[in-house]
Formats: C-alpha cells, sequence, structure tokens
C-alpha cells in the first residue's frame, strides 16, 4: 500500500536584511480582509475554500483544506514516493531502515529544539488575519489518532508520525515509548483480554501526509517495550497498511485496515473480508475496512464495514457485514431503517457496554463527490443492538449545528465537512444513552442522541459568549476513551479530557505540556534580537510556530496550517511564512503583525481578499517551495508553473491595483510545478514534477537553472524517474549542485532507477551518483555545510559524509538520539555551523556536524 513522503523543496538561504521594514510596503487592506478582523482564522479559510472553487479544485482536505480531488489529495504527499508507480511497500521502509542501522555513527548527539509548551492563542500576538487571536486554542501538541488505557491504569496516546506516548498520571506529563520502531505513524491501540497492548502503524485517516506502516506490535509490560505480531512463517501481512481498529473476539485479534479485515489467531493472520473484486482497478479504495467492532456481551457477533470514502464507483461494494462466529467469516447486510445503505462511506461503531445499544457515525460519499458544506450522512443507533437494525438517525448535519455548534449551515463549512477525516464515538460504560460523537468539534448526548450540545466547538468565532466563551480543545477529532470517570479525546491539536459528569460546553483540561509530537514541514533558524537562537517552522494543522529562547513557552503567531518559511539569521524577527498554494507572508517585528500581500499564487491572492492578477501563477502545489538568495536576501525565488524572483525582499508585494514586484523568469510548462529551488549569487536552480505529481505516463520531473546566464532544462541522462525533492547550489560555485530523489530504487519501484543523491560540477550537463552507501530511503533535503561536509534529511532519520566531488562517497548516520523520524527539512543554523532538522512528528532538532 501508500507509504505516503513530505512535499519538500530546497536547501536553504543564508540571510541578512537590511532595516527596511514592512511599513514601507504596508498597503490598504481590502475590505474582505478586513472582515476578518478579529476572527482571522474563520475568515482566512472561507476564503481559501472559495479561492480554491473559483479555480476548479475542491477543498475538502485536513483543517485546512487541500487543493483537489480525492487522487490529488494522495499526491501530495505519498505519491511523491512512489511515482512513477502507483504504491510501494513498506517493506522498502522495514529494509532501509534496517541498512540504515547498519552504518556507522558519526558526531555527537542531536538537541530537541521544540520541548516548550506550544501556546496557539499566544495574547500578544494580534493580527488581525493571520493570528488565533480570539479563537480560544490553548497549549497544543500534534495529530492524535489513538488511545487506550492499559490494565496497569497507563494511558497511551498513538500519534500520527510521533510515535506511542505513555502517561501515569492521567496525562499530566508523557513519555516517548515507540521510538525505536520502523514505523512511528500510528493508527490504532487497544488492549487484549490478557492485558497485553496492541498498536496497529499506519495512520488511517486518509488524509494527505498519512503515513502508512509497517504492521502490528504487542507490548506485555505496559507499553514499554513491543514486539511485532507476525505470523508463524515470519510473514507481515499487515505491512503497507493503514489500520483503523483493532479488536479482539476472546482469543482473536481483528485488524480493520485500509486492505482488507485481518484475523490474528493461532499464530497466524488470515484475510477473512476483502471487498476487492478479482478485477478491480481501484482496490486501494474499494477495500478500505474503517472499523470492527465486537459484541461486549456476545464477542462471537462481530460487525463491521466497508467504508471507502467516495466517490463511489459502479464496482463498489462499500455498506456492512456481520459475522457470528467470532469474527471468522462474515457475510454482507442491508442495514434497515434509516441508514440509506447505498451511501456508505468511512463509518465509526461504538456499542454500549451492555450490548444494548450499537451506534454509528456514517460519511456519504455522494455527499463528498458532490463537494458539499457537509459530508455527514448523521449518526445512527440501532436500539436493540443489532447492526441488521432498525437504525435510526440521530443527528445531522443541521441537528448538531444547532447544538451549538460553530460552523454554521450555509457557511460552506459545515459540521460533517470532513467527516472522511475526522470521526469517532465513545459511550459512557455506565450509561447506555451517554455518548460522545467527534467530527470536526465534540458532542455529547445524555439521552441516546435525542438532543445534544456541542461539548468542544471547532473555535469561538461567531459563538455567542465571545469574548468571554471558555476555552476551546482544537478541531478535528480522531481518538476517545473512557478512562478515570473521564472523557480523553485526541484530535490534531494533541489529547484533552474532562469529568464525564460535565455538561454542555467547556472544562477541559489541556494535556499537551509535554506531549511533542508536532509535525513540521520545514523550520529554520535564526540569531534572536534579545539573544540567543530563534526558529520558525511551518506545522500540520498548528500554524507557522516561533521557539523564542527567550520566551517560556513556544507561541503560534500565525495560524492554519504552515509550511515554508525563511529566516533572517541575523534577526529573526524578519521572516516569510506560508499557508496553502504559496500564500506567503512577511513579518520584521517577529510575528505580530504580518503584510499579506506577497505572493504571485492566483489562489494566494484571492485567499486574502485580492482579485487575482491576470498574470498570476496558476500552478502552485498545496506546499510550494520558495527560498532566499545565499548571498543576497533581498533575492527572494519562488515556485509554482513559473519561477518567480523578487529583488526587494521584506518590500516584496503584490496587489492587483498596487503593483506586484515578482518578475517570472521560467516556466516549466503547463501542468508542471516546481518542487525544489535553492538559488547563489544570482543563480538559480529549479526542480519540477509534471502530471500532477501522480503514477503512469503523465509522471515526469526535470531540473532547470539559469546557471551560465540563460535559463535552460539541464540534461537529465541517468538520473532516476523519480520525484525530486530537494536541490542544492553550491554558494561558490554555480556549476556545483546536488539533488536529492525521494522514493525509493527500481527493486521497490519499477522505472525509478537507483540512486538518491546525484552530483553536477559542470553545470548539470552530466550527473554522478553519490549515493554510495546510503540505504535505500527516500531522501528529503541536504545542506552543503561547512568543510566539505554533507548533511542529507530522509524519511528515516539524518546522514553525512564528506563531499568528494562525485568519487567513493561513504555516508554515516548523523548523531545520536534522534527519534526513527522522517525528517522533512534539513537547514544550516545562521552560525553555519550547527544544522536544524524537521521532522514530521517530532519537532525540530539540531546538532553540529
Amino acid at each position: 500500500m501508500r507509504v505516503p513522503v513530505a512535499p519538500r523543496r530546497r536547501l536553504a538561504a543564508a540571510l541578512t536584511i537590511s532595516a527596511a521594514a514592512l511599513a514601507a510596503s504596508v498597503v490598504t487592506v481590502p475590505a474582505a480582509y478586513a472582515a476578518g478582523n478579529g476572527r482571522g482564522a474563520a475568515a482566512r479559510q472561507q476564503a481559501y475554500r472559495q479561492a480554491v472553487k473559483a479555480h476548479g479544485g475542491q477543498p475538502t482536505a485536513t483543517h485546512t483544506p487541500d487543493d483537489g480531488d480525492l487522487a490529488d489529495m494522495q499526491a501530495a504527499y505519498s505519491l511523491e514516493r512512489s511515482a512513477p508507480a502507483a504504491t510501494v511497500s513498506a517493506e522498502a521502509l522495514i529494509a532501509g531502515r534496517a541498512a540504515a542501522a547498519a552504518l556507522p555513527t558519526f558526531g555527537g548527539a542531536w538537541a530537541e529544539q521544540t520541548n516548550k509548551t506550544y501556546n496557539a492563542n499566544p495574547p500578544d500576538y494580534t493580527d488581525p488575519f493571520w493570528s488565533n487571536i480570539g479563537s480560544g486554542f490553548g497549549i497544543v501538541a500534534g495529530r492524535t489518532t489513538a488511545l487506550t488505557t492499559t490494565l496497569a491504569g497507563s494511558w497511551l496516546a498513538g500519534t500520527a508520525d510521533g510515535g506511542v506516548w505513555r502517561s501515569t498520571d492521567q496525562g499530566a506529563t508523557w513519555s516517548p515509548v515507540f521510538d525505536s520502531q520502523s514505523s512511528l505513524s500510528i493508527g490504532a491501540l487497544a488492549v487484549a483480554p490478557d492485558g497485553s497492548v496492541w498498536v496497529g502503524t499506519g495512520e488511517a485517516n486518509t488524509s494527505q501526509d498519512s503515513y502508512a506502516g509497517t504492521g502490528i506490535y504487542r507490548s506485555t509490560d505496559d507499553g514499554q517495550t513491543w514486539t511485532a505480531v507476525t505470523s508463524a512463517d515470519g510473514s507481515n501481512p499487515i505491512v503497507s497498511r493503514t489500520v483503523f481498529r483493532i479488536a479482539f473476539d476472546g482469543g482473536a485479534a481483528l485488524a480493520a485496515t485500509n486492505d482488507g479485515l485481518w484475523r490474528y489467531s493461532g499464530g497466524s493472520w488470515t484475510e477473512v473480508f476483502t471487498n476487492a473484486p478479482a478485477t478491480d482497478p481501484t482496490p486501494y479504495y474499494d477495500n478500505q475496512i474503517t472499523d470492527v467492532a465486537v459484541n461486549p456481551v456476545d464477542p462471537s457477533k462481530v460487525v463491521t464495514v466497508v467504508g471507502w470514502r467516495g466517490p463511489l464507483t459502479a464496482d463498489s461494494n462499500n455498506g456492512f457485514a456481520v459475522s457470528t462466529d467470532g469474527g471468522q467469516t462474515f457475510n454482507r447486510i442491508t442495514p434497515s431503517g434509516d441508514i440509506d445503505a447505498t451511501d456508505i462511506g468511512r463509518t465509526t461503531f461504538a456499542y454500549s457496554a451492555d450490548g444494548s445499544r450499537l451506534y454509528a457515525v456514517i460519511e456519504s460519499p455522494a455527499a463528498e463527490a458532490a463537494g458539499k458544506e457537509s459530508v455527514l450522512q448523521g449518526i445512527f443507533v440501532s436500539a436493540n443492538g443489532d447492526p441488521a437494525g432498525p437504525w435510526t438517525k440521530i443527528a445531522d448535519e443541521a441537528k448538531l449545528a444547532a447544538s451549538g455548534s460553530a460552523l454554521a449551515v450555509g457557511s460552506g463549512y459545515g459540521v460533517g465537512v470532513q467527516a472522511w477525516y475526522n470521526q469517532d464515538l465513545a459511550v459512557d460504560p455506565a450509561n447506555p444513552n451517554h455518548v460522545y460523537a467527534g467530527l470536526e468539534e465534540v458532542f455529547e448526548s445524555s439521552d441516546g442522541g435525542a438532543t445534544w450540545d456541542t461539548a468542544s466547538p471547532y473555535w469561538n468565532y461567531g459563538l455567542a459568549c465571545n469574548p468571554n466563551c471558555p476555552n476551546v480543545t482544537h478541531p478535528d477529532q480522531h481518538a476517545m476513551m473512557i478512562a478515570d470517570s473521564k472523557i480523553v479525546i485526541g484530535n490534531d491539536g494533541g489529547v484533552y479530557s474532562r469529568p464525564l459528569t460535565d455538561t454542555g460546553y467547556g472544562d477541559w483540561s489541556d494535556l499537551n505540556a509535554t506531549l511533542h509530537n508536532l509535525q513540521y514541514y520545514y523550520a529554520q533558524a535564526g540569531n534572536d534580537p534579545a539573544g540567543g537562537t530563534a526558529i520558525w517552522g511551518g506545522l500540520q494543522d498548528n500554524g507557522t510556530a516561533l521557539v523564542d529562547p527567550n520566551r517560556a513557552q513556544m507561541v503560534e503567531p500565525a495560524g492554519g496550517d504552515g509550511f515554508d518559511v525563511i529566516v533572517d539569521p541575523a534577526n529573526a524577527n524578519r521572516m516569510v511564512g506560508e499557508y496553502t498554494d504559496l500564500t506567503m507572508y512577511s513579518s520584521t517585528d517577529g510575528g505580530h503583525t504580518f503584510n499579506s500581500f506577497v505572493s504571485p499564487s492566483c489562489i494566494a491572492q484571492e485567499t486574502v481578499g485580492e482579485t487575482p492578477r491576470k498574470d498570476c501563477d496558476p500552478g502552485a502545489r498545496f506546499v510550494a517551495p520558495f527560498v532566499a538568495d545565499q548571498a543576497n536576501v533581498n533575492t527572494w525565488v519562488a515556485g509554482g508553473q513559473y519561477v518567480w524572483v523578487s529583488t526587494i525582499g521584506w518590500k516584496t508585494k503584490c496587489l492587483t491595483k498596487g503593483g506586484c514586484t515578482w518578475a517570472k523568469v521560467f516556466n516549466t510548462g503547463a501542468g508542471n510545478a516546481v518542487t525544489a529551488l535553492s538559488a547563489a549569487n544570482g543563480t538559480i536552480w529549479a526542480a519540477w514534477v509534471g502530471g500532477g505529481g501522480n503514477p503512469g505516463p503523465a509522471f515526469s520531473s526535470g531540473i532547470a537553472t539559469n546557471a551560465g546566464g540563460k535559463w535552460h532544462q539541464v540534461s537529465t541522462a541517468g538520473l532516476p524517474n523519480r520525484f525530486i525533492a530537494g536541490i542544492t547550489v553550491d554558494k561558490a560555485n554555480p556549476n556545483h549542485a546536488i539533488a536529492v530523489f525521494n522514493g525509493y530504487s527500481r527493486r521497490w519501484i519499477p522505472g525509478g532507477g537507483s540512486g538518491h543523491v546525484f552530483e553536477t560540477v559542470d553545470g548539470g550537463k552530466s550527473w554522478t551518483d553519490i549515493s554510495g552507501n546510503l540505504p535505500d530511503l527516500p531522501g528529503d533535503a541536504l545542506v552543503m555545510a561547512a568543510g566539505n561536509r554533507l548533511v542529507l534529511a530522509t524519511d528515516s532519520g539524518v546522514f553525512t559524509a564528506l563531499d568528494g566531488a562525485g568519487t567513493g562517497t561513504s555516508w554515516s548516520t548523523l548523531g545520536t538520539g534522534l527519534p526513527n523520524e522522517s525528517v522533512n527539512d534539513i537547514e544550516p543554523g545562521p552560525d553555519g555551523s550547527s544544522v536544524y532538522a524537521a521532522t514530521h512528528g517530532r519537532g525540530v532538532w539540531s546538532i553540529t556536524p
């Protein structure tokens, strides 16, 4: 199955910016932008959705919507690794990490830089459009996807790409317990009848950055150590899958995955239910088993569901199936009552403890395909506990919206807009009528669904209580458990709890102070004017973060999704951040205020309230690259379909009527988009991808440069036919560049070629494979450090070698103590002696090579 990859860009820039302030480029704020004053998050999200639709896309992703259809949803992250193939086995990752473990180690220990609490709503950051001021957010962490409590009373939290965390004090403090495993992407946690803890790797939320896993693991010491659960013959059929749920029917385990329902009994795995026809052209989409639930009173009775999010095709067979023999065999059923059996997408089940009730949250593929503001078919209950029903609808978009939700009907972003991504359910074991449901928000009913309260709204914008509302948790719910008389939830902002006796809105305890699982895309460091080193970086659903050495907390000056950054190494108050589709914003006061009218992207201009210019860029990727020239910080380079250059740094602007300082310098071609950039002394290198990054005949990639004085495509003879994740130009020699390739070799991807790091010393006329003894792992970015030392970020840590200009390159693992984690970006520190690694699940780390 798919093993996704992070979108990447270049290697970094060395910045020195003049004292020219943002005031020099202040512009009149359009009415649409000003309307966001005091609730910028809501304004920018709505503006973004409208912009994407206006330009032919369908925004349907995580908290910040993605930029296209269902294929694009996966392409942004997963197909970067698998292209030109459609998929790649996770056996490739296992083999690569085993090879990495055999390498020698060079250097000392990595130091974690993001181990402070992270405040998503700092009171002194009040930009009217980009800040979260007034949202009600508090201390946050990264995406939490699974929760369970052990027989010993410990709490375990599974995270999107940060592994498993353990707490022995009900979430007050957390410690990572899964760091040495081959995958830190977590989909499910469960406790077996014998007290052992099981974890399913591979996050099953079908979002653009959901990594596949490497199997299911088991712990017999309260989650402190783990062993892979393999068949007696050593095979591991759960490898490459994502896991929605693990359940137990007596002595057997059942795993609902994105490729069938699997049963572990007698020491072996067996696929006991599959949906995909033998000739199915798209089995990945048609065999998603999104849940499995065992009747707590009679474990021989099991219900499961096929629930691909849609759109449904002629050969789709979504729906329910039941077993009466402990999950050994299943028969399809047609549920009776209010459920539309022809429109069943992703589904989550929850039994009451006495088996008298079975609840279900069901997504509507038809609504997803139609682009409706909600894709929720409804929340349902079978009052007799029978999966066949009759089922009664107890909630839909309108009913939940009227319960105190912050997502109004008709807003374009309604309750259940992401029901394919965020779903969970929990039933109070002492009361079958007391139920919690998670979508984007948290809902609670004490009367079996007759009435509902919004226990935690999306945010406080638009609520009657504002500005005196209690804190919300965070949007996008993924996990729930009831433990120690509390409801505990996991979402895109971490873990929260409150007593079961609480009702209505509020009183949530934030449990994220030591849960350090932030999902960075990029990060850069610069000198803080008050002393020390500050770090800026873009995060999944948690904005652009600032680690200020002079503050007790990390802060989030700009909300939403955050991606690329530029930081002035001499003064970290000067930075550039990114929202979606190359929506750039710049600041010269450390993020207290931003100039939003910066980007040449069409969608970006519309997002910030401008009418897109006729010469705007139509082809920027959802995560698009930009850099500053290593020798001239006033020269910025950005990439969409075109390569763009602005030579006035923080005075850069792009307005419909106020002029645009960006110049188009190269056209990669219609349907192509820049994936990586590097610039030094006016020489620019740009890597690009064609065919939308999708596999098959449409896939193409290339490299262009103006080295030698004129823009041209360079020869790619001998280079792999894979996604180019990074490009780095030597500051001292414009003809010397290194390209970094994502994906795996032809052993795993037919036609993909071999090698990950290639070097040219003649301006791209010829290339030399300097991969040497590198393990076969996706490469992400590379730094040319001092002393001819190369530092390479991959999806399994960081490696280093001396650059021998193509001769005898020998690589070592760089440093010790870095979690077994995907490193999406690597950047030089402000003094050039250290490097900073941005991981997509464990924050930012630094080391001096």
